[in-house]
């Protein structure tokens, strides 16, 4: 396989360890871009909103004794990936990869992810696309923590790349999401999995004494594992402990029997 050229983000930000991780396994399979949010933007989903106002700025950075240059971009994770595709890569890119996000993305959770998001909007623009999540304490998150381990979600990073590279995959796989349990190694197992059709992280209500006061919303994890699908993103990471890759598709569709439903909607 020839040299091909690859677009990569994050929602953790330009800094994040996780983005530069991802970065150096994926140099080498081809030509990195790295385009990720200037600023923290988990939580964001695919968002597109209005008050982004788009600037770019080119950024040097160091890793390992190499120097990137790198875009900072004010947006969201999909919009750094529009920017990526439409103005700043010389030629439309062959894969675009998302991540390595601090901490993992599974449940229901997936449509607020940004690491989630940006491989949604490549995959929206008909390109294969990866989003890598690994999993970590809900202290490490919205942080740049050194005490997180990437490597080994690093070399699924690559992993899973060239294969998307590589192969031509069902045309409903519109992209792969990989989650990477803590304390796995090269040698873990990996199962394709389904999205669980529950909640992972729970909302937790403001701290606050009136409404007049700043508040945000916060959120815990679910641990009751006796809810848990066999076979779902949350069953394979957190019970089996195996790397969990979810085919993801564009169409939203409910699977349900069309004829049965016109009944219902009609009775």
């Amino acid at each position: 396989m020839g040299k091909c050229q690859i677009l990569l983000t994050n929602d953790d930000g330009i800094q994040s360890p996780g983005l530069w991780a991802a970065a150096e396994a994926l140099s080498t399979l081809g030509f990195v871009t790295v385009a990720a949010p200037r600023d923290q933007s988990s939580g964001t989903g695919r968002s597109l909103p209005l008050s982004s106002d788009g600037v770019i700025r080119p950024e040097v950075v160091s890793v390992n004794g190499k120097d990137w240059t790198v875009y900072a971009v004010d947006g969201t994770p999909a919009q750094a990936v529009q920017h990526g595709i439409l103005e700043i890569m010389p030629e439309r890119p062959d894969l675009v990869v998302s991540g390595i996000n601090y901490g993992e993305n599974v449940g229901t959770g997936v449509t607020i992810s940004g690491t989630v998001g940006a491989a949604l909007e490549a995959a929206a623009m008909d390109i294969p696309a990866l989003a890598m999540s690994v999993e970590t304490e809900q202290q490490h998150h919205l942080s740049y923590s050194n005490e997180v381990d990437f490597s080994t979600a690093a070399h699924f990073t690559a992993y899973f790349a060239r294969l998307l590279l590589e192969k031509q995959f069902p045309k409903d796989v519109a992209l792969l999401k990989v989650d990477v349990p803590s304390g796995a190694t090269p040698h873990t197992p990996w199962q394709v999995t389904r999205v669980a059709p529950q909640r992972y992280y729970e909302p937790l209500r403001p701290k606050r004494k009136t409404w007049d006061e700043p508040g945000r919303v916060g959120y815990h994890r679910v641990e009751l594992l006796d809810q848990e699908q066999e076979g779902s993103d949350v069953y394979v990471l957190r019970a089996r402990r195996l790397v969990s890759v979810t085919p993801i598709s564009l169409d939203l569709t409910s699977r349900v029997d069309f004829e049965e439903l016109d009944r219902l909607l009609r009775s």
